[in-house]
């Protein structure tokens, strides 16, 4: 797909996801804004999947796990964007009963969910069953991953890295949002992570970096990442980020972590970003 059309659908995810979190007055919109470029050029040109004959053990088709399940609203707009569910249902965001919960999970069989997550630390450890899964049937398709940095503070993760490397799990891609906040602060001064490009390929991971904001850079990345599948090693991809891309206000502070605008920030929001194929 064009990147010009990838940008598109970017857009119209960036209002999904405003007005859902607005909706119901609660949600994560920060990194849910800052991960729609990845997501768009995941799901629309990346990934080779099924949106119409969904299965939970997804052989044959690339698999998402996205581990920092609480950017749920970017998840679910890509989701019916790409139509795995109608793009009206993205309406019941957070509301009682319905399938689209805070956090993805699997008790209500939303199509594209295959695992619960938003208890961080824990969805690496799910992609690289996957993967493994994957490379004893012989199915020749690939397992990606979303994580967020703040998330990488969880030990889990670098469990699952040494097993990963250690068994040679070489078809998994796993990305970090790496936007250099969390819920309370800067991860920095949180607790530093130290040189993450260094630490991964310590932990025997090929390690390679782009811009999450800039459709070509990640086409390419996300290219050079499938060819170094095979290889004997699991491959990451450290993502640069801003939270709040694309509405001013929400750029550049951790603030918009877990807040929802209020409906004067909404239009604002909503002005900054363009309608491009309709909203629900």
């Amino acid at each position: 797909m064009e990147t010009s059309q990838l940008s598109n659908i970017a857009s119209q995810v960036r209002r999904d996801i405003v007005r859902m979190v607005a909706g119901v007055n609660s949600g994560h919109p920060g990194g849910s804004l800052g991960c729609a470029d990845f997501l768009t050029l995941l799901y629309f040109d990346v990934m080779k999947h099924d949106p119409k004959n969904f299965t939970m053990d997804g052989a044959h088709e690339d698999l998402f796990f996205l581990s920092n399940g609480h950017i749920s609203p970017v998840w679910y707009s890509v989701l019916a964007r790409v139509g795995y569910f109608t793009i009206e249902e993205l309406g019941t965001f957070r509301k009682l009963s319905t399938r689209l919960q805070g956090h993805p999970s699997t008790d209500k069989k939303l199509p594209g969910i295959r695992m619960a997550s938003g208890s961080l630390g824990q969805g690496l450890s799910v992609a690289v069953g996957a993967a493994q899964v994957k490379k004893l049937n012989n199915d020749a398709s690939y397992v990606y991953t979303l994580h967020g940095d703040g998330e990488l503070q969880e030990g889990q993760i670098w469990e699952a890295a040494m097993y990963a490397a250690a068994n040679k799990v070489d078809n998994i891609i796993a990305t970090i949002d790496f936007n250099g906040r969390q819920i309370d602060g800067d991860v920095e001064q949180v607790l530093s992570l130290g040189n993450l490009h260094q630490k991964w390929q310590a932990f025997g991971w090929i390690v390679l970096e782009m811009d999450g904001h800039n459709l070509t850079d990640m086409k390419n990345t996300m290219l050079k990442a499938q060819s170094h599948c095979g290889e004997g090693k699991p491959v990451v991809i450290i993502m640069k980020t801003e939270m709040g891309q694309g509405v001013d206000f929400m750029m550049g502070s951790h603030k918009w972590h877990g807040v929802a605008p209020n409906a004067e920030q909404l239009e604002k929001a909503l002005s900054q970003l363009e309608e491009t194929l309709g909203d629900y």
